[in-house]
């Protein structure tokens, strides 16, 4: 089996809703990332065998193929195709597996893997006003009208027992990482600024500085009168896109490019679609069990911060060192634009193996549906 490597990754900084980039159409973000890749590595475009691209509110701007337009508008040949994948919040974490294993089955040399999310420009639930997505056979089969990611959040913190302090804690933990990688110039590499009709976005818009357990506390349940669960300890709605490089181990080498991470391996698994958030735990346990490694030899937890249950309950079923968890924010502090997230994941945790000399770094997502990708990869060098 071939291998597959990272030589580089690169995101815009993350916009609130409404904010900085919210003028930035999704197909020109994506164009920028791409433009990024090349201005960075020195590639020639046309070495690019696909465009693998993940996106999940998929109408309006983000309709059409956003993978293949995002080609065509940062100027690459028209000979390079472009593909647009939805896995929900995990989609271009899966547009990576996808990469590596086309790679890795000697189905293609070199792949752009990615996505792109505008949630400004396409709203959160757009999708569902031109009809119901799920259908009256597996709507039936659970017996219930429809699936609410909030209230699948409530059932985590009841299941595991976590209290309303104990996930507002974890929330203004993510703020205070995040300001202070922020602070220290941890984003500064992998973030391609921004320029909009209204100036240029260089840095993530999400973090609140000072938040506390104490100001979250003052924020209403949003889905249940007797929940834990609000606009504090959940993701942020947000726009961004993120793109990785990958490719083999020799066309690195040919191409004079220094691998960053080798591509040790995938799982995607389905779990309770009620639940929906829970995934993570035996995304995880399936990827540990295939690669053979343990989860005390991690460096690095990257547990998309969905909402603040999320990676609480990950942690709980892992045993894993909680220091070693999202250990520059998440997406409670720094955002969450659906099909970028993966990517923007990636590129945060590679960045962070590399400036701190971690051997392994672990990736997992919930995701809509109660399915979840866990994605391990190694430091090179």
């Amino acid at each position: 089996m071939r291998e597959a490597v990272v030589v580089e990754a690169v995101r815009t900084p993350i916009g609130r809703r409404g904010k900085g980039l919210a003028q930035v159409h999704p197909v020109d973000l994506s164009a920028l990332v791409l433009e990024a890749l090349r201005e960075r590595t020195g590639i020639a475009p046309e070495v690019v065998d696909d465009v693998v691209w993940g996106c999940v509110s998929q109408v309006g701007d983000q309709s059409g193929n956003t993978g293949r337009f995002a080609v065509l508008a940062a100027g690459w040949p028209e000979s390079i195709p472009g593909t647009t994948v939805n896995r929900a919040c995990g989609s271009s974490q899966q547009a990576l597996d996808f990469a590596a294993q086309a790679i890795m089955s000697g189905q293609a040399d070199v792949i752009v893997a990615g996505g792109v999310e505008s949630m400004s420009i396409v709203p959160l639930g757009a999708a569902r006003a031109t009809g119901v997505p799920y259908g009256p056979k597996m709507t039936g089969r659970y017996g219930m009208p429809t699936f609410n990611q909030g209230l699948s959040a409530e059932m985590l913190a009841d299941r595991w027992q976590l209290s309303r302090t104990d996930v507002d804690a974890f929330s203004a933990l993510s703020h205070a990482r995040a300001a202070a990688a922020q602070d220290s110039g941890a984003f500064s590499s992998q973030i391609v600024p921004v320029d909009t009709p209204t100036g240029t976005v260089k840095d993530d818009e999400g973090i609140r500085r000072g938040t506390t357990t104490e100001t979250l506390a003052a924020l209403k349940p949003a889905f249940s009168e007797t929940g834990v669960i609000t606009a504090g300890n959940s993701s942020q709605i947000s726009d961004g896109a993120a793109a990785l490089l990958v490719m083999t181990p020799e066309k690195a080498a040919e191409l004079g490019l220094t691998p960053i991470v080798r591509y040790v391996g995938g799982a995607v698994v389905g779990d309770d679609p009620v639940a929906m958030l829970t995934a993570p735990i035996p995304a995880t346990a399936k990827l540990l069990q295939r690669t053979g490694v343990s989860i005390g030899d991690i460096g690095v937890y990257e547990v998309n911060e969905a909402f603040a249950p999320v990676p609480l309950a990950w942690l709980k079923e892992t045993g894993a060192d909680p220091e070693r968890l999202n250990p520059l924010g998440g997406a409670i502090a720094l955002g969450h634009p659906l099909g970028a997230s993966g990517a923007i994941l990636m590129t945060r945790m590679i960045h962070h193996m590399r400036d701190q000399q971690l051997r392994y770094g672990l990736q997992t997502m919930c995701e809509a549906g109660g399915t979840a990708n866990a994605t391990l990869v190694e430091l090179v060098g």
